[in-house]
């Protein structure tokens, strides 16, 4: 967890261009969504005949329900984006599970993130209500809670990405003190074990492992759900 207070290392430049570890592992990210999707929708047939186009249709039909009962069937075009939005924060998340650093714990990729969620929620208002219909809403229910609706307007993308950045990058700050807590207790009771350059300290085994289920497998789930959920919310709330 190297880098955790000062934020993503910066890995190499291009051109002068500082690429750093979120953009490596954003790319990774999509590299294994990309080989996750070619893996189970080969050689597709009309009746399953393979586990894998099984597992396929099931996320499919997953992801079709949730924009279904959430922004209704006339609404079913952002069913795509929703599903890779999810895969991306939800994989985007659990990397930190093999020591690699979350992409999600980067306020940058979460606000892009809510960024494109707030052009989403703008273009239905507008395509469902017009130019006029759009602007007026900010008059609504009268002209003295224009303030009040242009801070509200701004507050739902920030409040997105300062959520999900929030949780993601607050359980990996927690993980490391904590380990770097139970490496300092297990040097003070004599607990360390070296040998040559190996060496590991007894209270490092096993209890960081038993907080990553939460604060890594548990919490990236429902973050990845509750990010998706409210894009759909919000979205759908457009058309109103």
């Amino acid at each position: 967890m190297d880098g955790v207070g000062q934020g993503p290392r910066v890995v190499f430049e291009i051109f002068g261009w500082k690429v750093t570890e979120t953009v490596v592992m954003g790319w990774l990210v999509i590299l294994i969504v990309f080989v996750l999707c070619r893996f189970l929708t080969r050689n597709l047939k009309k009746v399953p005949e393979s586990k894998r186009q099984v597992v396929a249709e099931m996320m499919v039909n997953f992801v079709n329900n949730l924009v279904k009962s959430n922004m209704g069937e006339n609404m079913m075009v952002y069913a795509p984006y929703i599903g890779a939005l999810l895969l991306y924060a939800l994989l985007g998340s659990l990397i930190s599970l093999v020591g690699l650093r979350s992409v999600t714990a980067d306020f940058n990729t979460t606000l892009s993130m809510a960024l494109i969620t707030f052009a989403m929620i703008t273009y239905t208002k507008i395509k469902y209500h017009g130019v006029g219909g759009y602007l007026k809403g900010f008059c609504s229910p009268i002209g003295f809670m224009l303030p009040l609706n242009l801070i509200s307007e701004v507050a739902t993308p920030a409040s997105m990405a300062f959520r999900l950045f929030g949780n993601i990058a607050g359980g990996m700050v927690i993980t490391s003190l904590l380990y770097g807590a139970l490496g300092a207790l297990s040097s003070a009771l004599g607990l360390v074990f070296e040998a040559g350059s190996w060496g590991f300290s007894v209270f490092q085994v096993g209890i960081p492992a038993v907080l990553s289920v939460y604060f890594d497998l548990f919490s990236g789930c429902i973050q990845a759900y509750i990010f998706s959920m409210l894009t759909m919310v919000n979205v759908a709330a457009g058309k109103d």
